[in-house]
This record gives C-alpha cells, sequence and structure tokens, in this order.
C-alpha cells in the first residue's frame, strides 16, 4: 500500500506573493495617474482648429521647426560632443508638432502663404 503526506507545494517561480502583486497594482495604479493627468490638455491641444491667419502665424513663429537644444560642442574643429534633442521628452511634443502642422497646413491652403520663412 501507498502513502502521502499531505505537503503545500508552493510555485513561487509562477506565481508572485500577495504583497508583491499589491505593490505592482500600486505602481500600475500611479502610472496610470500619471499619463491621465495630461490627457485632457492632449485633446484639447488636439482638437484645436486653426481659422485664424494671426493665429496661425503665431503658432508657426512660437513653435519651433526643429529642437532649439540640440547641439554640436566643437573645441579646435574637432567635435567633442553632442547635446541631444530634449524635446522629445516633453510629455505634449507631438500635440505642439500637430499643432505646428495643423497651422502650417492652414496659410498654405486657406490663405496661399509661402511659409518658407517659418522652416
Amino acid at each position: 500500500m501507498l502513502e502521502t503526506s499531505n505537503q503545500n507545494i508552493i510555485f513561487s517561480a509562477f506565481v508572485k506573493p500577495t504583497e508583491e502583486n499589491h505593490q505592482s497594482e500600486i505602481n500600475n495604479s500611479l502610472s496610470r495617474t500619471q499619463s491621465d493627468f495630461l490627457q485632457p490638455l492632449r485633446q484639447w491641444l488636439d482638437s484645436l482648429d486653426i481659422q485664424n491667419q494671426k493665429l496661425a502665424k503665431f503658432i508657426a513663429k512660437l513653435i519651433p521647426a526643429q529642437c532649439p537644444f540640440e547641439r554640436d560642442i566643437i573645441l579646435f574643429g574637432r567635435k567633442v560632443a553632442h547635446i541631444p534633442p530634449m524635446c522629445k521628452l516633453n510629455p505634449l511634443y507631438d500635440q505642439f508638432v500637430g499643432l505646428r502642422f495643423r497651422a502650417l497646413c492652414y496659410l498654405v491652403d486657406q490663405c496661399g502663404e509661402d511659409i518658407q520663412s517659418y522652416c
């Protein structure tokens, strides 16, 4: 006859302890609230409709075509360092680029203006 004993088997490699589950839930909820914090502003910027020539010109001048922080540091004719563009660290970068694009499109399509000076 075969006898067995009742032993608890713990699969710690497959199941996270409840404390870790709770901590990961807290981290997930914090990251969701941080990303959702700017969502109304993102939606507002994306929904802005350019219908004024002065506003379109102002936006095209205000938002630069290239990141103004990107630089090459040259010393004695040699490149010694490069400062990368930091604009992409801005959480609203895509919305600002889209707004500038819509402003430039308005100036070209509706006003028939040459936008070479804004590029």
